[in-house]
């Protein structure tokens, strides 16, 4: 019966992918939805945009070793990334007639600008999506008799195939059925765990000392900036991306673009507490799950709860995972095809544009299916995909909106020294103080040396 849930729910979803392809008619609708969801369905969209490996399984297993302050990046930092999107940038950039973040960059700075965007944003999302697939993959292998490359597989393609159908409407649909069984799920999950701790004041006060604390624990310029890094690597790198940008611009106005955000952000920040709640009661109660942390949830689920429990969370950890995958599918798909491969054309039409864009799904799929197999831990794949964009666009990007001097040439230097440092710092040269602070710092500098040395405020070179 497990077996053939699973199999009816993965179904489910192409059947919606299916319903929701006959709203496509143009570039736009498989983009951006139309620019037409409403509150509820842009809300869920939006809170969907991170909620899936490293917040069920990724985060659990920091926070049991480590600590509230081994998860700050992950939930609260992307939970701040997504209030302040709402509260600053909806506004800003929904106006704008743009497909891509590198639209907006070759509308303010240039071509040049927008392809370097554009080649610096796209590999940014291989090691994110790689992440997602390996995770399914592992959680298929657990419920079905195939091996984990063959659940990467298979839920890649299932994801590839309803996006490739339904675009941005088929995911704002299936997130929105996917956020339901996963609220529903992790509540009660928690519940049930809960019941079974008889005073739960009593259960905290037993936690390691400082298993709690939320600051640094020791008062030092270094801590200090290793903790700040851990708030702003999703918190501000998660701004300039195309897959939360994407689904802001989806919004059917500006007023709901924002209160979406916000929204998302507070479900964010509630929801994501839940894995973190259940994995914390679990290895308590079932010190044995330690021994398996990398899938921590799913194993209790399996070992330890009721068979209707099991569809249940099971269901919602699908849901997750999969509401992941499609959207950081489609967004480097999206870059790739309208900022890239559209110019070399001559004069396409939309049909054409929209032709483009499906062949670059099935392109970004196909790389990241490779990249998960070659490379099944979750946690390095995860690695570095936010920083990316931190380094070389969150500077360039708040410049080009907020400061009228800031030059083409300001842009392009900022995003190419910024990434080059962070790269060498990152890989060759590892230092106490984390990479992404070099990088900002190049970024910063790059922006100020190409618009005082070349102020040419807009180029197409």
């Amino acid at each position: 019966m497990l077996v053939g849930f699973v199999i009816f729910y993965l179904l489910l979803n192409l059947v919606v992918g299916w319903w929701a392809s006959k709203r496509i008619h143009n570039t736009q609708d498989f983009v951006l939805a139309g620019r037409s969801l409403p509150f509820a369905l842009a809300t869920m969209v939006t809170f969907a945009t991170w909620f899936g490996s490293e917040t069920i399984l990724g985060a659990p297993r920091e926070f049991v070793h480590g600590g509230l302050l081994a998860v700050v990046e992950e939930p609260f930092g992307a939970a701040l990334g997504l209030f302040i999107v709402g509260a600053i940038y909806a506004k800003k950039l929904y106006p704008l007639p743009v497909l891509t973040f590198s639209d907006y960059f070759r509308i303010r700075f240039g071509n040049l600008s927008e392809k370097i965007s554009a080649l610096v944003m796209i590999p940014s999302y291989f090691g994110w999506i790689s992440a997602q697939l390996v995770a399914l993959g592992l959680t298929l292998h657990l419920l079905l008799p195939i091996s984990t490359e063959a659940g990467i597989v298979v839920g890649a393609l299932l994801v590839m195939t309803y996006t490739l159908l339904g675009g941005m409407w088929s995911i704002s649909f299936t997130d929105f059925l996917h956020n339901i069984i996963l609220i529903v799920g992790l509540l009660f999950l928690a519940y049930l765990l809960m019941d079974k701790i008889p005073d739960f004041q009593v259960f905290i006060n037993k936690q390691p000392p400082h298993f709690f604390q939320f600051t640094p624990k020791e008062n030092t310029w270094k801590d200090w900036l290793t903790y700040g890094a851990a708030w702003i690597t999703i918190g501000l790198g998660s701004i300039p991306q195309q897959d939360i940008f994407q689904r802001v611009m989806s919004a059917k106005n500006q007023q709901v673009a924002a209160k979406a955000s916000l929204a998302a952000g507070a479900m964010y920040l509630t929801i994501a507490m839940l894995p973190l709640l259940i994995a914390l009661i679990a290895v308590r109660l079932y010190p044995s799950l330690l021994a398996e942390d990398t899938l921590l949830i799913p194993h209790l689920v399996l070992q330890f709860t009721p068979y209707g429990m099991q569809v249940l969370f099971l269901g919602a950890l699908l849901s997750a995972l999969l509401s992941t995958t499609s959207g950081a599918i489609l967004a480097p798909a999206s870059v790739l095809g309208e900022n890239l491969w559209k110019p070399l054309l001559k004069h396409p039409s939309d049909a054409q544009v929209l032709k483009v864009i499906r062949i670059s799904v099935i392109l970004v799929t196909l790389a990241c299916i490779w990249m998960a197999v070659e490379r099944q831990n979750i946690f390095e794949l995860v690695g570095e995909a936010s920083a990316f964009s931190l380094v070389s666009l969150f500077i360039p990007l708040n410049a080009g909106l907020w400061w009228k001097r800031a030059s083409a040439m300001g842009s392009h230097l900022s995003m190419l020294l910024g990434l080059g440092v962070w790269a060498y710092v990152n890989f060759m040269a590892p230092t106490d103080i984390p990479a992404i602070w070099y990088g900002l710092g190049a970024s910063v500098f790059g922006l100020l040396l190409g618009t005082f040395a070349w102020p040419k405020t807009r180029t197409d070179g």
